[in-house]
C-alpha cells in the first residue's frame, strides 16, 4: 500500500510529506484535541492560534510558494501543484482550518510572484516570511455571487459591483467582498474590482494589492462556519479605499492572468477534503479496533 502511495513522488517530496505528517501527528492533532473549546469561541479574534503558525514556520511549510531569495521554501516548479496538494492533504488531516490558512499563503504567493511588480515583491515577501501570523486573502466573491457568475459568455450583467477608479496617482476602490478565506485576520489582500464597466468580466476586471491598514478598508464581520474554525472566513468593505497607482497588479484583464491561482486551487481543495476523509477513517479504525 505504501508503495502505491509513494509512487510518483520524488525523494524530496517524500521527505517533505514525512516531515509534515510528523508535524501533524506530534503537534497539530494534540493541539486541536487540547484546545477544542477554543475552536468554538464565538469571538473570532480569540480563535486564531499563533502557535500553529509558528510551528508551521519552523518546518518551512508556511512559506511554500514564496521565492527562495526572499526566505521562502523552494518548490520544484515542475511539480509544485502536486507538492501543494500533498502538503494540503497532510495538514488537513490534522485540521482543515489550518489547511485553509496555509494554502492561501501558497497560492497568493505564487500569484504575486508572477504578476506583482518587483518592488512590491521586495516589500511584502520578506514581511510574510518574518511574521508567522501574516496571512493573505484573495478577494473575489461578493454578496451578489461568485462562481455562479462565470458564464460561458462574458455578459456585462455578470460584472462585479466592486469598482475601482483611477483618480490622479491613486486607484479608489468601493465595494464589498464576502466569504473570503482569511479575510478577518489577513494583513494583505488581493482585491478584484471592475475598472471598465460594460466590457465583461474578463476584459474589465483589475486586481489590486491592498494592505489591511489602508484607510477605507474595514472588516465587516466573521462568517461563522461548521468545521475549519481556526480559519476566520470574513467580509470586507471598501469605502473610498485609495491605493497607489502601482498597486494595480493587472489592469482590466486580471481574471485571465489569475489562472496561476485558480488552477492549483481546484486540486488543493480536493486534496484537503481527502485529508479530512483520511482523518475520519483513521479515527474510526482506531475506535473500532480498540473499543471494549
Amino acid at each position: 500500500m505504501q508503495d502505491m502511495i509513494d509512487r510518483g513522488l520524488s525523494e524530496e517530496q517524500r521527505m517533505m510529506r514525512d516531515t509534515i505528517r510528523a508535524f501533524v501527528d506530534d503537534f497539530v492533532t494534540p493541539f486541536i484535541r487540547k484546545n477544542w473549546e477554543k475552536e468554538w469561541d464565538m469571538k473570532p479574534e480569540n480563535r486564531p492560534s499563533r502557535e500553529l503558525l509558528e510551528e508551521a514556520q519552523k518546518i518551512g511549510v508556511r512559506t511554500l510558494g514564496i521565492p527562495e531569495e526572499f526566505g521562502g521554501t523552494p518548490v520544484d516548479p515542475k511539480t509544485e501543484v502536486q507538492t501543494f496538494a500533498m502538503v494540503a492533504e497532510e495538514i488537513s488531516r490534522g485540521d482543515s482550518g489550518l489547511g485553509d490558512k496555509l494554502t492561501q499563503i501558497w497560492k497568493i504567493s505564487k500569484l504575486l510572484q508572477n504578476i506583482a511588480p518587483r518592488h512590491l515583491q521586495e516589500r511584502w515577501f520578506p514581511r510574510i516570511v518574518e511574521d508567522p501570523s501574516f496571512l493573505l486573502a484573495h478577494c473575489l466573491t461578493e454578496p451578489r455571487g461568485a462562481s455562479d457568475r462565470w458564464l460561458p459568455y462574458d455578459v456585462p450583467e455578470a460584472m462585479m459591483h466592486t469598482k475601482a477608479e483611477l483618480k490622479g496617482d491613486k486607484w479608489v476602490i468601493n465595494g464589498r467582498k464576502q466569504f473570503i478565506t482569511n479575510a478577518y485576520d489577513a494583513k494583505l489582500y488581493v482585491v478584484y474590482a471592475t475598472t471598465k464597466p460594460g466590457a465583461g468580466m474578463t476584459k474589465g476586471t483589475s486586481s489590486f494589492l491592498v494592505p489591511r491598514d489602508t484607510p477605507g478598508l474595514s472588516v465587516a464581520r466573521c462568517n461563522e462556519t461548521l468545521g475549519g474554525r481556526f480559519m476566520n472566513n470574513g467580509e470586507i468593505v471598501l469605502e473610498d479605499c485609495a491605493v497607489p497607482k502601482d498597486h494595480c497588479l493587472v489592469e482590466d484583464i486580471a481574471l485571465t492572468r489569475a489562472g496561476i491561482y485558480f488552477r492549483p486551487g481546484k486540486i488543493i481543495v480536493a486534496a484537503k477534503n481527502l485529508g479530512v476523509g483520511m482523518a475520519a477513517f483513521e479515527r474510526t479504525a482506531e475506535y473500532v479496533q480498540n473499543y471494549v
